[in-house]
């Protein structure tokens, strides 16, 4: 089974209305359509430009005023998604649930349906700056074109919740990632080769370019989209499909053959997942069975 993905770059700059945000996704949205994708993912926190809007008053937005957008956001992202018919991974948006703050991807599918991946791995900024917690359990999503994980940023930078995630059976995982600097921005890219390597399966991660000189926390962005596979003889010898521009204001989009994957995990050049030793450490495979 084939399908196919686009990332988009994000650009962020100052707005003045939610529709001014709407048309600029829409822009994204219609783009991807034209080009046939199945699945299109948003980058995480690129809803953070709405607070670029202001208040009636003419004062700057916090952190805490974003979830008041959220069913605007909900609303926006659902129709595109009933309207194109494609899978929309809309970034990260940050939520209040009882009080407490929390930077949730969001999985439109085509039917209507709406589901949440909150962040696990949260980093020093958005605790102390923020004040965000983080999610409480890792989540798989099913899709008719196979099984998907979504893990932002920061997270796929801990070996072990991959790992989890392809041993429920997800084949491909989406990052949505927001980085302000060349360190950051590396430390995510280079640990989404080493989880497609490690447990042979698709990554697929773009990020926030552009700056929101009102909005603190994110006056300065690095991103590039890429599309990340294992590093063997039926993909491209350095593991990239696809890359943007680093910084530009686009979208990359390709195919991903799921065939291959299950190909190189019996028979690669080296077959990573399957030999693990689970004598030695967790066997994921084996906890989510009994599970």
């Amino acid at each position: 089974m084939k399908i196919r993905v686009s990332a988009v770059q994000y650009h962020l700059h100052t707005i003045r209305s939610f529709e001014e945000f709407a048309s600029q996704c829409e822009h994204y949205i219609k783009t991807a359509q034209e080009f046939g994708s199945e699945f299109v993912l948003f980058p995480e926190f690129f809803t953070t430009q709405l607070l670029s809007i202001g208040s009636e008053q003419g004062t700057s937005l916090t952190i805490n005023e974003l979830p008041g957008f959220t069913e605007q956001y909900k609303m926006l992202f659902s129709n595109f998604a009933k309207d194109t018919k494609m899978h929309i991974i809309g970034g990260t948006h940050v939520i209040n649930r009882d009080g407490r703050l929390y930077n949730a991807a969001h999985l439109f599918y085509p039917d209507g349906r709406i589901e949440e991946q909150a962040k696990l791995h949260i980093t020093p900024t958005e605790v102390h700056e923020w004040n965000m917690s983080p999610g409480e359990g890792l989540r798989v999503f099913d899709t008719d074109k196979g099984r998907i994980a979504i893990l932002t940023c920061y997270d796929i930078e801990f070996p072990e919740i991959v790992r989890m995630a392809k041993a429920k059976g997800a084949d491909v995982i989406f990052c949505p990632s927001c980085t302000d600097d060349r360190h950051g921005f590396h430390r995510v890219r280079y640990t989404s080769h080493a989880r497609a390597i490690e447990n042979q399966v698709y990554v697929v991660v773009t990020g926030t370019i552009g700056s929101l000189p009102t909005v603190d926390f994110m006056r300065a962005n690095i991103g590039q989209a890429a599309v990340i596979t294992p590093n063997d003889i039926p993909f491209p010898p350095k593991g990239i499909m696809v890359e943007g521009e680093l910084n530009d204001d686009m979208i990359v989009t390709a195919d991903l053959d799921l065939s291959l994957l299950y190909e190189v995990r019996e028979r690669g050049s080296v077959t990573t997942w399957r030999d693990r030793r689970t004598d030695l450490y967790v066997d994921w495979e084996k906890e989510n069975i009994e599970g």
